[in-house]
């Protein structure tokens, strides 16, 4: 393992965080550790500064670099938190500073940099995904001699995030396993630092999106790879690619990877907002939604989850419900075809939909010639078991009908 920051390195950037950085709270949840049958701590770095541990990093690396390097600038990419951490860095420093954020960026995070930067810092939306934005920030960091401030894939920002490790130890010395999200793997390669010299009996366990496996398909390559495509819901965590550095470090310490589908973020979000009145953004929500797929290796144990973030635009609550409903098997969206008589639709209504199904979305795909042409239905049940039912039905009364759910490109196109 001698790829591990020392214990040096996270101990100074724990000096130069002091009055910036939160020392978060590591609380016992109650509602998890019953539900699990083990001691459940949550790590709350959703209630930092910047309602991320990105600020961590961000001014670690700001604050290492020498008054030249400062007054040149610096800059930097990312989907959302990294760039509020930065920006609020080059604030309290008074450096100016250049993030480059993907287009596709929720506007409350772009924003919220705006906010935190003031007039210290400029914001240029580019590209689809944060290796696009990336790639542009390092063509404008070079051009006009500019420190990069990378969001996970340099040593001072990496030991920055470990200082979320070393505050952890702190509070619960004793921790069987510790649950951290992975993107590009900033986190993970500081905290499991500090965690595999100071604890190494801890299990180290990672949680990536399962629409952007970067990680995973970088394990079973033995190097870094780049995806074609990757799902970017989770925009926190999803990246084409983990960063050199920390998959150098990644790969001799982590000790088991979880994939959590964005739908079972999705029910994460909205069952912490309504149990715990805890915001989450989906990254955030990442390391409780994996609990489920562990639950039998947990009980026990104590165990802790790091919540990453909570930077959430209330624009995406729908879109977060929804996919939620979908996950969960309790919406279902279907391509009908009626049949060319009178009363086909009400006997659909009447005949084939259950006594507690709900046609939620209803609309014809053709502009024209619409009474000729299929529908968009989306049917939400009370019960996930009331799909047979309603299949069966469908068969039996002749329906020509094609199921969207199960083809991610229709999904992608109609809903």
């Amino acid at each position: 393992m001698g790829n591990l920051l020392t214990l040096q390195d996270i101990e100074q950037a724990s000096k130069n965080l002091e009055g910036v950085a939160k020392r978060t709270l590591l609380e016992k949840n109650l509602t998890l550790s019953e539900k699990y049958d083990c001691e459940v701590y949550l790590k709350r770095e959703d209630l930092q500064q910047v309602r991320s541990y990105k600020i961590r990093g961000a001014y670690n690396k700001i604050f290492s670099l020498t008054q030249k390097e400062r007054d040149r600038g610096v800059i930097c990419a990312s989907a959302g938190n990294h760039s509020q951490g930065f920006a609020y860095s080059c604030y309290k420093l008074g450096c100016l500073g250049t993030v480059y954020m993907p287009s596709t960026t929720p506007k409350q995070k772009v924003a919220k940099v705006k906010m935190f930067g003031k007039d210290k810092v400029t914001v240029v939306l580019t590209g689809d995904t944060f290796d696009d934005a990336n790639e542009e920030a390092k063509k404008h960091g070079e051009r006009d001699g500019l420190t990069l401030v990378h969001p996970f894939d340099d040593e001072l920002v990496m030991a920055g995030q470990g200082t979320v490790g070393k505050e952890i130890h702190e509070d619960l010395t004793e921790v069987d396993y510790l649950f951290l999200p992975v993107g590009g793997g900033g986190l993970f390669g500081g905290v499991s630092s500090y965690y595999k010299q100071k604890s190494p009996s801890t299990k180290l366990i990672g949680v990536e999106p399962e629409g952007a496996p970067a990680l995973q398909k970088a394990l079973e390559a033995g190097s870094v790879v780049e995806l074609d495509s990757i799902d970017k819901f989770v925009d926190g965590a999803a990246v084409k690619k983990v960063g050199l550095k920390t998959f150098a470090i990644i790969k001799d310490t982590l000790d088991d990877l979880i994939m959590v589908p964005e739908g079972k973020t999705c029910s994460t979000i909205l069952e912490l907002y309504n149990q715990e009145a805890i915001v989450v953004e989906p990254a955030g929500s990442l390391t409780i939604a994996s609990l489920d797929f562990y639950k039998d290796k947990i009980k026990g144990k104590k165990i802790v989850c790091v919540v990453s973030g909570s930077n959430n635009d209330i624009d995406r609550m729908g879109e977060i419900k929804e996919r939620s409903l979908v996950y969960e098997g309790l919406k279902h969206f279907f391509i009908v075809r009626f049949p060319q008589r009178p009363g086909a639709l009400k006997e659909f209504v009447s005949e084939v939909l259950g006594p507690d199904d709900d046609i939620t979305r209803f609309e014809f795909v053709k502009k024209n010639f619409r009474e000729s042409g299929p529908a968009l239905i989306g049917i939400e049940l009370k019960r996930k078991e009331d799909y047979a039912g309603l299949v069966e039905r469908m068969n039996e009364f002749g329906i020509n009908y094609t199921t969207i759910n199960d083809d991610p490109s229709l999904f992608e196109f109609f809903v």
